[in-house]
C-alpha cells in the first residue's frame, strides 16, 4: 500500500510498478516515475475533459491548499460506473472523429494545392520568375470528415481481411489477407483504410514486414511491462514532452490521465530498449499516433517493429543518419527532376534539414491534418521508409513555381516549406505518391542514392555533400 497525502492509493496487479528507488537512481526521475506509477493506480478525475493538476514539473505546494488540491484531483475508483456529467458531455461533443478538439491552432496553414499532383514526376524547368513567392494560406483546419465511399470500403476490407489468431476470449488477435484478395492490398491502402479497419490493417502490415508473430507480440508486451519496474535517465525529459505531444487530443488533454500515462509508460519503456537511441522527442507523436489505435502493449511492441524494420533505429540514432540519408535522396531527386528548384535551394542557402529535420523525425505527423498523417502511415506501413523521401518530394513538387520566383528568398522559401501543409485533396496527394513510387526507375536510383550516401559516410565526405 502506498499513502499519498492522507489517502491510501493501491498498487493493483495490472499496474504494478516499483515504487522504490533502484540503486543509483537519480531521485528526480524516481519522483517523476513514482508519480506516474502512483497515477497509473488510483487514476485521475476528469479524464478527458479536465486539465488535471501538475505534480513533476511544478511539484505539489506544502500549503494546505495545494495538498487538497492534489488530493481531489485523485480518482476515486468510480470515473467509469458514474454517469456523464453536463461537463463531460459538452467536451464530448466538441471532439472529431478522431477525438481532437473542434479549435486546434497552428502557426501557419497553406493550401497544398492539387493540380501540380495531376502531373506525373518528371523533369521540369522553373516557372514564370513573375509568379508570387507566397502560397495560399487556409484560415482554418478543415473539419475531419468521413470519406464518401468509407461504407464500401468498409465492405471490401471485412471482405479481404479474415481472423488468423483469436484470443481465449474469441477476440480476434491477428488477421491475414484472403487470398485472392492479396492483389488489391496495395491499391486499397493508398485509396485510405477504413478508419475502423485501421488497427487491423497497420497490425498485419508490420507483423508482414517485421515477421513479427502472435508470440513475438506476446513477449513484447511482457518486455514493456518488465520495463516499468526499471528506471530510465531519459524519464525527466519524457515527462517534460508528454503534456505537449499532441495535445489538442481528448486521450492526451488531461495531466496525468489515462493517455498521459499510456504515453509516458510506453516512451519510457521503449527508451530502454535500444542504448544508442535512448529516447528522442520526434517518438513522442509516433507513439501518440500509435496509441490512438492500440493498447500501451501493443503500441509499444510496434514502435519497436518501427525501430527494427523500418529504418527508425537509424533515424533515432545520435546524429540521425538516417534522416541524413533519406535527405540526401530527396536532394538527389529534386536536382535531377527539379534542377531549378535545387539551384534557388543553393543559392540561397536553404539547407534542407533546417525544414524537413521535422518531417522525418515524427513521420509528418506535426506537418499536416491528423487525416492526412494516417493515410500517409497506411502506405507508409506497406512501402517503408521510402514513403516519407516521396512525400517530401511532393510538398517541393506543388511548391516549386513559388520557390523559383524571382522574389523568392531566404525567408519566403523556408517560411513556405516550414508551414503545416492543408492538401486541398488528399486523394490526388495519394495517388501522386503511389505512381512516383511505382516509378521503378526511380526506385532503383533511390536504392542507388542510399549506397552513394553510405559511400560518402564511410569516406567521411558525408559533410559537403548536403545543401
Amino acid at each position: 500500500m502506498k499513502f499519498h497525502g492522507k489517502h491510501p492509493v493501491p498498487v493493483t496487479p495490472s499496474s504494478k510498478v516499483s515504487l522504490v528507488p533502484s540503486e543509483g537512481e537519480d531521485m528526480d526521475g524516481f519522483h517523476v516515475r513514482n508519480t506516474y506509477a502512483e497515477l497509473e493506480a488510483s487514476g485521475v478525475k476528469g479524464d478527458g475533459y479536465e486539465e488535471g493538476v501538475e505534480r513533476t514539473r511544478a511539484r505539489i505546494g506544502t500549503s494546505r491548499t495545494s495538498q487538497l488540491q492534489a488530493e481531489a484531483a485523485l480518482g476515486d475508483g468510480l470515473e467509469k460506473k458514474r454517469d456523464l456529467d453536463p461537463k463531460e458531455i459538452q467536451v464530448l461533443k466538441s471532439v472529431d472523429r478522431y477525438g481532437f478538439f473542434s479549435i486546434t491552432s497552428h502557426d501557419r496553414l497553406i493550401l497544398l494545392n492539387a493540380s501540380p499532383l495531376l502531373k506525373k514526376i518528371s523533369p521540369t524547368p522553373a516557372g514564370h520568375p513573375s509568379l508570387s513567392p507566397n502560397a495560399t494560406t487556409v484560415s482554418a483546419l478543415p473539419p475531419a470528415s468521413v470519406p464518401p465511399k468509407e461504407a464500401s470500403r468498409i465492405g471490401k476490407w471485412t471482405r479481404m481481411l479474415v481472423p488468423q489468431k483469436r484470443e481465449q476470449g474469441g477476440n480476434v488477435d491477428s488477421w491475414r489477407i484472403r487470398t485472392s484478395k492479396e492483389s488489391k492490398l496495395r491499391e486499397r491502402t493508398y485509396k485510405g483504410i477504413p478508419d475502423r479497419w485501421r488497427r487491423a490493417a497497420w497490425d498485419l502490415m508490420m507483423s508482414r514486414i517485421s515477421g513479427f508473430t502472435p508470440r513475438t507480440f506476446d513477449i513484447l508486451g511482457m518486455e514493456y511491462r518488465e520495463g516499468l519496474d526499471k528506471p530510465s535517465t531519459y524519464d525527466i525529459q519524457i515527462d517534460l514532452d508528454v503534456p505537449r505531444t499532441i495535445s489538442g487530443h481528448i486521450m492526451f488533454r488531461t495531466r496525468y490521465g489515462a493517455g498521459q500515462r499510456s504515453l509516458f509508460h510506453v516512451l519510457h519503456s521503449f527508451s530502454l530498449r535500444c542504448s544508442t537511441c535512448g529516447y528522442v522527442q520526434g517518438m513522442g507523436p509516433i507513439a501518440a499516433t500509435l496509441l490512438c489505435y492500440f493498447e500501451p502493449e501493443r503500441a509499444y511492441a510496434s514502435l519497436v517493429a518501427l525501430h527494427d524494420t523500418y529504418n527508425l533505429h537509424d533515424v533515432f540514432n545520435p546524429g540521425f543518419p538516417g534522416m541524413l540519408e533519406a535527405i540526401y535522396v530527396q536532394e538527389r531527386i529534386m536536382e535531377t527532376i527539379m534542377p531549378a528548384v535545387y539551384e534557388a535551394c543553393r543559392r540561397h542557402m536553404i539547407s534542407t534539414t533546417s525544414y524537413a529535420t521535422k518531417w522525418y523525425i515524427t513521420l509528418f505527423a506535426n506537418s499536416v491534418p491528423f487525416q492526412t498523417q494516417l493515410r500517409l502511415w497506411d502506405a507508409f506501413l506497406l512501402e517503408g521508409y521510402d514513403l516519407f523521401v516521396a512525400v517530401a518530394v511532393a510538398i517541393v513538387w506543388v511548391y516549386r513555381d513559388h520557390i523559383t520566383a524571382a522574389s523568392a528568398n531566404f525567408e519566403t522559401i523556408l517560411s513556405l516549406l516550414s508551414s503545416f501543409f492543408v492538401p486541398e485533396s488528399e486523394d490526388a496527394l495519394m495517388s501522386w505518391i503511389e505512381m512516383t513510387l511505382g516509378d521503378k526507375k526511380l526506385r532503383a536510383n533511390m536504392s542507388k542514392w542510399r549506397q552513394d550516401w553510405k559511400e560518402l559516410v564511410a569516406s567521411g565526405k558525408e559533410g559537403t555533400a548536403l545543401l
